[in-house]
């Protein structure tokens, strides 16, 4: 049995936790939160045993093996330092941190004390995400030349919230631009030029962002993200011999086309049910069984280079780098 605490109260961990919960051989042992009333509300609902009103406690339960960490992204730093101290393996919410720099941090301490880490990137586990990727490697797109994909709503301004308060990690490309941002990256790697164009909001975040990323053998990504337009939410990927697009949200999709050279458009889909986030939390119990400390689905090496594309796009839309 995986017994996992679960670190913030938000929606994210509430689904996410209900899915531990579903999981066979995983339970939630405990919920932190600095709101002790939160913890204990959630817990309840998870039928955790335990709630706790600092991060300090959760990561200290002896019953937790690990943790997942669905704090604001400017607090994914300090908790993951609390639960590697303590030896507990770390599932992260993306972005794996809110700076390239806190994210090489965390790296660092989770690689030299030898403490299972990975960021939640759900996309990665998407069955027919996962389908994609296999038949861009083997070959079955011929050469890949173009990635496009969106992903943006309108979002009310209010610099309290999350999403427009810089001190928390706002703005569009670390919540939304990573999606599109880390499609490109799966099935085309680090491009080799970047040029970004957006606009600011008046708390000064990227309020949207448009993306050209380009590689040398010629493909490029045409990338959309914002807080104040309805985008698509759809994605293309076109290479030689066959074209996919994942219906939105991509990064979730449930249904993909396949458009050959010859022949009918062939579909794909999946249950509701099968959404990624059970397929990330096997992947952190199938790497404890093994005796792993990184995923080979969700490498620490990409997070790390996905940060720092997400650094400078930032900085090329303005956007003011927090230390």
């Amino acid at each position: 049995m995986l017994s996992w605490g679960i670190a913030a109260t938000g929606g994210i961990a509430r689904t996410v936790g209900q899915v531990i919960a579903a999981e066979p051989g995983m339970r939630v042992a405990a919920v932190g939160s600095r709101d002790p009333h939160r913890a204990r509300e959630l817990a309840d609902e998870l039928a955790a045993p335990r709630a706790y009103g600092s991060y300090d406690e959760l990561v200290l339960d002896p019953e937790v093996d690990a943790v997942y960490i669905a704090t604001p992204h400017s607090h994914h730093l300090p908790v993951a330092e609390l639960a590697i101290a303590a030896g507990r393996a770390v599932l992260c919410e993306k972005p794996l941190a809110a700076t390239a720099a806190d994210a090489e941090r965390m790296v660092k301490l989770a690689r030299d004390a030898g403490v299972f880490l990975m960021e939640a990137m759900w996309m990665r586990f998407n069955p027919l995400v996962t389908r994609l990727h296999g038949l861009v490697r083997d070959g079955s797109f011929g050469t890949l030349r173009s990635v496009s994909a969106s992903f943006g709503f309108p979002m009310a301004y209010d610099p309290a919230h999350r999403l427009w308060d810089p001190a928390l990690g706002g703005g569009a490309l670390l919540d939304l631009g990573i999606y599109p941002m880390g499609l490109a990256q799966l099935l085309l790697g680090e491009p080799d030029t970047m040029t970004v164009t957006g606009a600011v909001s008046p708390s000064g975040v990227d309020a949207e962002a448009g993306l050209l990323m380009s590689w040398e053998q010629g493909a490029r990504a045409l990338l959309d993200t914002s807080l104040l337009s309805p985008l698509a939410n759809s994605a293309s990927v076109a290479g030689t011999t066959m074209r996919a697009d994942l219906e939105a949200p991509f990064f979730a999709t449930r249904r993909m086309v396949l458009h050959g050279l010859t022949g009918e458009p062939e579909e794909h889909v999946v249950d509701a049910s099968d959404n990624g986030y059970a397929g990330e939390l096997r992947e952190v119990r199938d790497a404890l069984a093994q005796g792993r400390t990184e995923s080979t689905i969700m490498p620490l090496d990409d997070s790390l280079a996905m940060m720092r594309l997400i650094d400078e796009a930032r900085g090329q839309v303005a956007y003011p780098r927090h230390a």
